[in-house]
């Protein structure tokens, strides 16, 4: 399975440019996208699924033109969007019995098979006969996943999937999607949750207002900042500076003072200790002094 965009632009009605000549290509297994809300991810996202079409360019599926054989490159796609929703009648294995027959699973009998099974991998069997809009909000993002996942498709696409998700379910959800990817899968995760990303995709890519910015893999992204995360040990006096002057990724208070981490161009100079990077810092890094860097120039 390969994906691949060409030349990928949007423009809404409005004049707003939301994708801007992407290019990107991936395979199998977990490829995160991410950036700041507004940088056109859900766009993207809606293209991907074939409920959008862009302005100009083109996206391969395994070399079909995705606007040339929808219906063919909409029975491999399962698809998880950032406002899932689903018909409050029903119960939860209703709802999901639904979705298999809409994912063209005609015979009966193997579709309840399936909807068991699937209720089970995302730990909702024991709710099965709870309806659906009284689940919680982990159980619903866990209710879309399954809906997602139905009729075994061959891509997977989700949209901002942990939002809203307290950090046990995040977890959950997590692990959920890194073991679909050992299943020759093609899985794209939409998030402005940098942790999301570092936990388990391979490649990413980063857009920043519609453009694409960065692409490769988290390691690649972390390796951006290294010799540029410090970590500063601070009395309050000098605490109140750095924060005006730097980017500050964590604080903690000890005794007399603080414990900040920051990243910055230079050395900072108050007292401080370079340490190792994580996708977090790279993140920030490459948006607020790299990025800028390169448009400067």
């Amino acid at each position: 399975m390969k994906i691949e965009i060409k030349g990928l632009n949007k423009i809404y009605p409005n004049g707003n440019q939301a994708l801007k000549n992407i290019n990107l290509e991936f395979g199998t297994g977990m490829f995160g996208l991410l950036g700041p809300n507004g940088a056109g991810k859900s766009t993207l996202m809606r293209i991907l699924v074939t409920l959008m079409k862009p302005t100009s360019g083109m996206v391969m599926v395994d070399g079909m033109d995705i606007q040339k054989h929808r219906k063919e490159i909409r029975s491999m796609l399962g698809y998880l969007p950032q406002d899932f929703r689903f018909f409050t009648s029903l119960k939860t294995w209703e709802f999901l019995d639904y979705s298999g027959s809409l994912a063209g699973m005609k015979n009966k009998r193997e579709r309840l098979v399936e909807v068991d099974r699937l209720l089970d991998q995302v730990g909702l069997l024991e709710v099965r006969d709870r309806q659906a809009n009284r689940l919680s909000g982990g159980m619903k993002r866990r209710l879309g996943i399954a809906q997602a996942l139905i009729g075994n498709p061959r891509i997977i696409i989700v949209d901002e999937p942990t939002t809203g998700l307290d950090p046990d379910e995040r977890i959950r959800f997590r692990n959920i999607l890194s073991q679909l990817s050992q299943n020759d899968v093609t899985i794209v995760l939409s998030t402005h949750i940098v942790g999301d990303i570092s936990s388990t995709c391979q490649g990413m890519a980063l857009l920043n207002r519609g453009e694409l910015v960065f692409s490769g893999s988290p390691e690649n992204l972390v390796k951006q900042a290294e010799k540029h995360v410090f970590k500063l040990k601070l009395a309050q006096r000098e605490y109140d500076i750095v924060k005006e002057k730097y980017n500050v990724i964590s604080t903690l208070p000890v005794e007399n003072g603080w414990e900040v981490q920051i990243v910055s161009d230079e050395i900072p100079e108050f007292d401080s200790e370079a340490i190792a990077p994580n996708i977090e810092h790279a993140y920030v890094f490459y948006m607020e002094h790299k990025l800028h860097a390169d448009l400067s120039e």
